[in-house]
């Protein structure tokens, strides 16, 4: 398994980044990942970054080295992080809890699947053309009844991760993908200020590594003082060469290898399912993973 892979965040107007993303791969499987912790709720960069960590966790668990049922496991972790979200939440007696969309892709077999909550988006591009994008859990992506709500609210999103009701969201079908397909997930602040067609057009003249960083300093300054924190982490399937900073190749990993960008945090943030000894394993092992990474990074530099 072959691909490109690069992430950048940063901080607009904002007082903090709420924004967390990051990706996990083992020799057969891959995992693309980003939240946004929603302001007007406490501590929403805790939920994202929880989100993370849950889903990353559960992959790490799930992945050996392959998934056997990538739809059925992405529900799982994004119900899952929605579970540890309130349980962090109770735990400190919030009268308000905190909450985050949440995007994350699985590609397998040469096969992407994803699912989303919230307004966070992914955008599945070949050459210049979007094959598919999610659409937001907004009204004003609601299309039956867009018509009937108030123009103040068409924005607001009416579902998220970390609320008291249970999510809503959209798991799509197996997408089978093909040399030089690019998968992008952004936050809210990349698309309100790029418009599609000029992702498309920076996508198909550059790799990754250099698309991304243009579509987040356009998206900064065209939004100027006001712009919200922009995240982006994008995938381009099946590059040809290795050589590039930005290039993965799974193929020396071994069964039980896995490796990761996604920090751990505080224990709080892992499965219910998993007992403490077996967190601390899993967040060592990813604190290692990420170590490992970085170390190659700066030898193909």
């Amino acid at each position: 398994m072959k691909f490109s892979v690069f992430e950048l965040s940063r901080r607009g107007g904002r007082v903090i980044n709420e924004d967390r993303m990051g990706y996990s791969y083992t020799r057969d499987a891959a995992l693309f990942v980003l939240a946004d912790g929603m302001g007007g709720h406490p501590e929403g960069e805790v939920a994202a970054q929880i989100a993370l960590q849950v889903v990353s966790v559960h992959f790490q668990k799930k992945a050996r080295p392959g998934l056997d049922d990538p739809r059925a496991f992405l529900e799982e972790a994004l119900l899952q992080a929605h579970r540890q979200i309130l349980r962090y939440a109770s735990g400190k007696n919030m009268v308000d809890t905190p909450r985050t969309t949440l995007v994350a892709a699985v590609v397998q077999d040469g096969v992407a699947t994803w699912i989303h909550c919230g307004d966070s988006r992914l955008y599945w591009v070949r050459g210049s053309e979007l094959l598919e994008r999610t659409r937001d859990h907004s009204y004003s992506e609601m299309r039956e009844v867009s018509s009937l709500v108030n123009q103040a609210n068409r924005n607001v999103l009416f579902t998220c991760l970390g609320s008291p009701s249970k999510p809503i969201y959209d798991l799509s079908d197996s997408r089978p993908l093909e040399q030089g397909d690019q998968l992008l997930l952004c936050s809210d602040g990349l698309w309100s200020s790029v418009q599609t067609q000029e992702m498309l057009q920076c996508l198909e003249k550059q790799p990754v590594a250099k698309s991304v960083p243009a579509l987040v300093e356009a998206a900064l300054r065209r939004a100027g003082d006001s712009s919200d924190n922009v995240t982006v982490l994008a995938m381009e399937w099946e590059t040809p060469s290795v050589c590039e900073p930005s290039s993965v190749s799974t193929q020396e990993i071994d069964v039980s290898g896995f490796e990761s960008t996604i920090q751990m945090g505080p224990l709080d943030a892992c499965e219910d399912e998993l007992n403490d000894e077996a967190i601390e394993r899993s967040i060592a092992e990813i604190n290692e993973a990420i170590r490992r990474s970085a170390e190659r990074q700066k030898v193909r530099s």
